[in-house]
């Protein structure tokens, strides 16, 4: 039933995953005496990690900077399994009472602003209406609703069965059979290790080699530093440390590719110990970053293929045939089960359609100021991770930028802000990566510029000392709150 006087927040966060659980808790931490609400499209907390349930699923960012500043990590394993992660947001967000302010299958469809009312008003997929004084997206950048399901001929003829990691049956067993993996990003190369332990045998198919490094899936510093110090202080510590060292790496392998190369190749080698596989499979034309680099932790994907219970093969797709995958190069792949891990696609705002007093914005027109806020569109922010770094890093500090606002707007007395760009700017891709993802669907998205605070930065340490430094007046353009008076003569 449509009710006729909407809910009204100060704030509402959409999604409920590791990005709008950590947004809630700035909220309240830092606006106690705001209203705000969550609006979840599913019916659970957790987001990618409560829907993505393919065998092995995890993280390829570390926990101590994948989680919470606020929450230590405390298990044993610093790269993380889908359970834990889903299991540490949920405890989170019942920790500090955040569970009970979710609305569930509650899915925004649209977010249009009221310049007169200075709200926006948000209209859901069963009929109803939320509003607000502000809007916080935290859906991530990918379309959670369908994957990437490139079209392979054939397919239809295939006597086994085709499935794809973002809706995995959980009847599937693959044991003891034939199973091909299509892909080679961080989907692939978790599914492979994992399906290999009780598989016949498992291939990974994919197009091109693939830059993939080995990394521990234990930090050995962390556990001594857990057992000498409070679990907040060596939480801290290793959080800097290997803030400090992915920012390093990455600054590395962009201003000194061919080190980077040599580096990774050597690392690949000794995991391997094959150089010949290394340099067919495992040694890209692109250079390390240009594309998101896959980690593996403790080299499983590597012994999987030294153990002979996993191959890899660089070719193309020619077509589906009964007993498997035919290559370009004639060679059939067999297989009883065929893995479709060919990538996501990206929506932006969740494919919330925005507007403006019942006008279009069109977002690929617009720019995105602190990696957060977009022009054309007041009291509006969107939470966009790290591509080189954990997601976290760049989403709380995000939550924290969405805080400052609100506080900006309360003491200078604005209904509203939007930030203006002072002169043209150049519009460059939101995420600059030469990935198939992001090259498919990029253009759909608000632009970068190439100076701040138009810039989207790849760099934490940076992005931590400017997002809570300066004033916002100077960057943001303010529309007065009218009084009562004011509202009740229109």
């Amino acid at each position: 039933m449509v009710s006729s006087e909407p809910a009204h927040f100060d704030v509402v966060i959409v999604g409920a995953g590791l990005s709008g659980i950590g947004a809630a808790y700035r909220l309240g931490a830092e606006h106690p005496g705001k209203s705000w609400a969550i609006l979840e499209a599913r019916d659970a907390i957790g987001g990618t990690w409560d829907l993505f349930r393919y065998p092995g699923v995890r993280s390829d960012s570390d926990m101590f900077t994948l989680g919470y500043p606020f929450r230590p990590w405390r298990e044993a394993r610093s790269i993380a399994d889908g359970p834990a992660i889903l299991d540490y947001v949920r405890r989170t967000a019942a920790e500090h009472g955040i569970d009970r302010r979710i609305r569930f299958r509650s899915r925004v469809l649209a977010a249009d602003w009221s310049t007169r009312d200075q709200r926006w008003t948000l209209t859901l997929a069963d009929g109803d209406a939320v509003t607000c004084g502000f809007l916080y997206s935290c859906t991530g950048y990918y379309d959670y609703e369908r994957g990437h399901e490139p079209e392979f001929p054939g397919i239809g003829s295939f006597t086994g069965r085709v499935v794809h990691p973002q809706f995995w049956p959980p009847d599937l067993d693959h044991a003891g059979k034939r199973v091909v993996v299509i892909g080679s990003g961080a989907t692939a190369v978790t599914l492979v290790p994992t399906m290999a332990r009780t598989a016949a045998h498992v291939t990974m198919l994919q197009r091109s080699p693939t830059w993939i490094s080995p990394v521990p899936g234990r930090d050995a510093l962390a556990d001594r530093l857990r057992a000498l110090l409070p679990a907040g202080v060596a939480h801290r510590v290793v959080r800097a440390k290997n803030i400090a060292f992915s920012t390093a790496f990455f600054q590395f392998c962009r201003r000194f590719p061919g080190a980077a190369r040599r580096l990774l190749t050597g690392l690949a080698v000794k995991a391997l110990r094959d150089e010949q596989a290394v340099r067919e499979h495992f040694t890209p034309t692109y250079d390390p970053w240009d594309q998101r680099l896959c980690a593996v932790p403790d080299a499983d994907l590597f012994e999987a293929i030294r153990a002979g219970t996993a191959s890899v093969v660089t070719d193309h797709v020619d077509s589906f045939v009964p007993e498997g995958v035919r290559l370009r190069s004639g060679r059939v792949l067999a297989a009883d089960v065929v893995v479709t891990a060919t990538g996501l696609r990206m929506l932006a705002l969740g494919g919330i359609r925005p507007s403006v007093d019942g006008a279009a914005v069109e977002l690929s027109e617009q720019w995105v100021w602190r990696g957060a806020m977009i022009t054309g569109l007041p009291n509006l922010a969107m939470c966009v991770g790290y591509t080189n770094a954990s997601w976290t890093l760049r989403a709380d500090l995000t939550s924290r930028l969405v805080c400052r606002v609100l506080a900006h707007l309360d003491r200078a007395g604005l209904g509203s802000v939007a930030p203006r760009p002072d002169r043209a700017l150049p519009r460059r891709p939101l995420l600059d990566l030469a990935s198939g993802y992001v090259r498919r669907s990029i253009d759909a998205f608000p632009r970068q510029g190439d100076r701040d605070p138009w810039r989207v930065r790849q760099n934490y340490v940076v992005d931590l000392l400017q997002t809570l430094r300066g004033d916002l007046g100077d960057q943001l353009v303010g529309v007065r709150a009218r009084s009562s008076a004011d509202r009740a003569v229109t």
